[in-house]
This record gives structure tokens, sequence and C-alpha cells, in this order.
């Protein structure tokens, strides 16, 4: 088995005297997808900013690559090779999807707040790549506002990947889609995985979408780890049943 390529180890975080993390350890590695489930208030969020620089934890360690992540603003987290969606997709409703991607690398580039360098000049070819490795470059130049919402969530994945992420930050990524199009944006996103060596560590509710699509499962439960394992192992673990799967599991 190789090294991780992330290395999370005794992450705490206490909000008012509640364990929001309790001391939670797991590593991801290179191309692989890991699932990170659990009731509402398990720490799925907690885990992911502080991940993401937005919180500093209690105690604990992130390495990505054997650097250590903990202190680090989230900009320094995102230029060393962390990125990341969010549940409601974060794209300009009023911009093409090209402009969209264009302004990602803008930012990628350290160019965001020069207005004397519009995005519509920057990197179009660039951006149009991105746009045909999420299949959406046939729809480069319609508005963000005007597409069906699977495709506006593949173009914020086209946004997360401008800055060639190592590890993937995925929260709730198919939240609002229909079954055909989670499992079509999760099949593209295994296949980038694949293709970039890049690690994807996402939460989600839709069980379908976790047990077909994660190579691992993590699961939370008042902010401690249950369980971690393959998805046959998980879907068998009577202790998982119990505390979240239910009559749900596969």
């Amino acid at each position: 088995m190789n090294a991780p390529l992330l290395q999370v180890s005794g992450l705490r975080k206490a909000f008012g005297g509640i364990d929001a993390l309790a001391g939670v350890s797991f590593g991801l590695e290179a191309g692989r997808m890991l699932a990170l489930i659990g009731p509402n208030g398990a720490g799925k969020s907690t885990c992911f900013n502080v991940l993401g620089g937005q919180l500093r934890p209690d105690a604990g360690s992130v390495r990505l690559d054997g650097r250590e992540l903990v202190g680090l603003p989230p900009r320094a987290i995102a230029r060393l090779g962390v990125g990341r969606t969010f549940q409601t997709a974060a794209t300009f409703r009023s911009m093409t999807a090209l402009e969209n991607v264009q302004t990602a690398l803008l930012a990628r580039d350290g160019l965001m707040f020069r207005a004397w360098r519009p995005a519509a000049r920057h990197a179009a070819g660039a951006a149009l790549d991105l746009l045909d490795q999420v299949q959406m470059a046939d729809k480069a130049a319609h508005a963000c506002g005007a597409l069906a919402y699977g495709d506006v969530k593949r173009v914020e994945l086209a946004m997360a990947l401008a800055a060639a992420p190592r590890l993937l930050l995925m929260d709730e990524p198919t939240a609002g889609m229909t079954a055909r199009e989670r499992h079509a944006l999760m099949q593209l996103t295994r296949t980038l995985a694949d293709t970039r060596r890049m690690a994807v560590l996402f939460t989600e509710h839709s069980l379908d979408v976790v047990f077909k699509h994660a190579d691992r499962i993590a699961v939370l439960v008042r902010g401690s780890l249950l369980a971690e394992g393959a998805p046959a192992e998980i879907a068998a673990d009577e202790r998982v049943r119990a505390a979240y799967l239910g009559t749900e599991a596969p």
C-alpha cells in the first residue's frame, strides 16, 4: 500500500465544551476516493473546515504529502494543492461557463484584483480545456444561470480543477441532483481522480452514491470515527447499522 497523500491524526475541536471532533484520524492515498459520512452533527463539516484552514483544531495534525497544514490560512493551503467544491454551487450566474472558469484561473494566477485584466482575455484555451475535462465544452458560452443544476456543478468542478489540486474536498457534491445526475457527476470525479492521481474526500447523504463510488468509507458519529473500511465492510458493520445506516445500507 502506498503512503497516504493526506494524513489526518488525532483531530480535536470543541465548541462550548462539546466535542465536534474527538481525536479523528484517517489517511487517503493519491487517486483514491474516501467518503466521510455520518448523521447531522457528526462533525463532517467541522472536519472539512479544519482541512481547508477555515478552522484551527484544538489538537491534532493534518499533513499533505508530509507538509503540515494546521496553522496555515486557506489561501496557503489551496496553493499547496487542496481544492474544494461546496454543497451550493459557487458560480457566478450571470457569467458564462467559460468566464467562470477563467475567473478561477485568474485567482490561481494571482490576478483577481487587477481590474484592468478582464476574465474574457485570460487563459481562454486553458479554461476551455478544463470544461472539456468535465464534459461541458459544448456549453462554454452559456450563462451559468441558464444551465441545468447538474451542469452548473460540473462547471464548479472545472473551477476547482483550475489550481490542479492534489486533494479535492467535495462537500455534498450531489445535493439537489437527480439520481442520474448524481452518478454521472461522481463517475466523472472517479475518472478525474484516476487520470490526475488526485485524492478525493467527499461528504454525502445519498448512500447509493457513497457505496457505489467510494473506495473507502469513514463513518463519524458524535465527533468520533466509528468505523473505516471498504464499502462492503461498512455495509456489514453492525455498529454502523445501529448508529447510522439503519435499513438504508445497500
